[in-house]
C-alpha cells in the first residue's frame, strides 16, 4: 500500500542525505529504485516534495523563488539552488534546456509516491457518486461502469480487466505450410472459436510431416486446454525426433498465447481524454503508439495481470512498466476480488504529471466497491 510521508529524518545543514558525508561536496550516484539505501534530510525532502507538487499543479519548471514561497522553509535562494543542484546530480530532478527551473524525473516521482506523498481523502459527494455508479444489482454493467467512473473522476483513461474466463477446450489443431520456414497454426476451440498463428520454424516441413504433427496433437488434446496438453505430452516431446519436437513445442506455446488472448478481456474508457493532455499530445508519434497499445491489448493486460499479484495499489511510473508506449505515462492499478479470490485488476493510465494524491484513493476505493458489488449475494 502507498503510505503517506510522516516523519522526516533530521541531518546536518551540509549534507542532504545520510549516505553523503557532511561537507564532502560530492554525492553518490543513484540507480533506479536505489534511493532506499539513503535518506534525504528534512530540508531536501521538503523542497523535492514542494517542487513535485507545484510541477503537477502548474506544469511549468519550478524555480527557487517558487520553492521559497511554497515550501515553508526559511532558506536563502542560494541554499535552495545548492540543494536543487544536489538533487539533480542524484537524478531526482532535471533542468530543461529552455528554463532555469527544474522538473521531476521518473526517479523523483518514485521517491515522491513511495515516501513523500500525502494521500488526499475524497469528498463525500465523490464517494456517493462512486457508490451509485457501481451497484451490485447490475452485474452485467458493473465492469463498464467502473471503467467509466475511473475515467470521469480522473480525466484520464480508466481500465478494468474483466474476470478471467476459463481457458477454452481444444476441438482441433491443423498446420498449413505457407512458405519457406513459415507454418500457419489453426486452432478450433470447443465453442467454435478459430485462432490462427504463424510459426517461424528452423527448417521446412513437408505436407506429410505437418499432417503427422497435427494428428499427434489432436490425439492428445481433444477436449483439453493447452496447459493440460502441455502437461500430457511434455515427456513424449523429449522422445520425438528433434525437428518434429521443435514444431510441436512452438505450436503449444503459440496456441496457449492465442487462447490466453481471448480469455483475458478488459474494458477501457476515456482514451480520448489523453488527447487533451499537453504532456502526451505534444508528441503525436508517441501518442499513436499509446493508442496502438490500447488496440493490441496483450502488453497492457500483462502489466495489469502483474498488478493483480500484489496487495493494494501499485504505481508504475514511466519506464517501470517495461512497455515502451508507456514511457511518458504512469499506471495506477489495484486488484479486485470475487468471494475472496483476486479475479482482475482496475487502473488509471495518464501522464507522469498526475495528481497521485487524488488518483490513488480513487483507484483504491473503486477496487473495493467493485469487489463488494461482484461478491454480493
Amino acid at each position: 500500500m502507498i503510505k503517506p510521508y510522516t516523519e522526516p529524518v533530521q541531518r546536518t545543514e551540509s549534507a542532504i542525505f545520510s549516505g553523503g558525508p557532511a561537507g564532502s561536496g560530492h554525492l553518490p550516484s543513484f540507480r533506479r529504485n536505489d534511493y532506499n539505501r539513503f535518506m534525504l534530510d528534512h530540508r531536501a525532502q521538503t523542497l523535492l516534495k514542494t517542487l513535485i507538487e507545484r510541477y503537477i499543479a502548474e506544469g511549468q519548471p519550478v524555480g527557487s523563488r517558487t520553492l521559497s514561497k511554497y515550501s515553508g522553509l526559511e532558506l536563502s535562494p542560494a541554499t535552495i539552488r545548492n540543494v536543487m543542484s544536489d538533487l539533480e546530480e542524484m537524478g531526482f530532478i532535471a533542468s530543461p534546456h529552455t528554463s532555469a527551473g527544474r522538473i521531476p524525473t521518473p526517479l523523483g516521482y518514485r521517491l515522491f509516491v513511495d515516501s513523500l506523498l500525502t494521500v488526499r481523502p475524497l469528498q463525500s459527494n465523490e464517494l456517493f457518486e462512486m457508490k451509485e455508479a457501481i451497484q451490485p444489482d447490475q452485474p452485467q454493467l458493473v465492469i463498464s461502469h467502473a471503467s467509466q467512473l475511473l475515467s470521469q473522476l480522473t480525466a484520464f483513461a480508466g481500465i478494468v480487466v474483466a474476470p478471467r474466463r476459463q481457458q477454452p477446450r481444444i476441438r482441433q489443431i491443423e498446420f498449413l505450410g505457407l512458405s519457406e520456414k513459415r507454418v500457419l497454426l489453426i486452432i478450433v476451440t470447443a465453442d467454435g472459436d478459430v485462432q490462427n498463428r504463424i510459426l517461424f520454424t528452423q527448417r521446412n516441413y513437408s505436407p506429410s510431416e505437418l499432417t503427422e504433427a497435427a494428428n499427434y496433437l489432436n490425439q492428445n488434446c481433444l477436449g483439453l486446454d493447452f496447459d493440460q496438453v502441455r502437461a500430457r505430452v511434455v515427456e513424449d516431446l523429449r522422445q520425438l525426433r528433434m525437428d518434429m519436437s521443435e514444431l510441436m513445442t512452438a505450436a503449444l506455446e503459440a496456441g496457449n498465447q492465442a487462447v490466453a488472448d481471448t480469455s483475458t478481456q478488459y474494458v477501457i474508457s476515456g482514451e480520448k481524454n489523453l488527447l487533451g493532455i499537453e504532456d502526451l499530445s505534444s508528441n503525436m508519434t508517441r501518442l499513436r503508439r499509446l493508442f496502438d497499445l490500447f488496440e493490441q491489448r496483450t502488453g497492457l493486460a500483462q502489466l495489469l495481470e502483474l498488478s493483480s499479484r500484489a496487495e493494494g495499489v501499485q504505481v508504475f511510473i514511466g519506464g517501470e512498466s517495461g512497455i515502451a508506449p508507456l514511457d511518458e505515462c504512469s499506471v495506477v492499478a489495484a486488484p479486485y476480488e470475487v468471494d475472496g479470490q483476486i479475479v482482475g485488476t482496475i487502473g488509471v493510465i495518464g501522464p507522469t504529471r498526475m495528481a497521485y494524491e487524488r488518483v490513488i484513493p480513487i483507484v483504491d476505493i473503486t477496487a473495493k466497491l467493485l469487489t463488494s458489488a461482484l461478491s454480493a449475494p
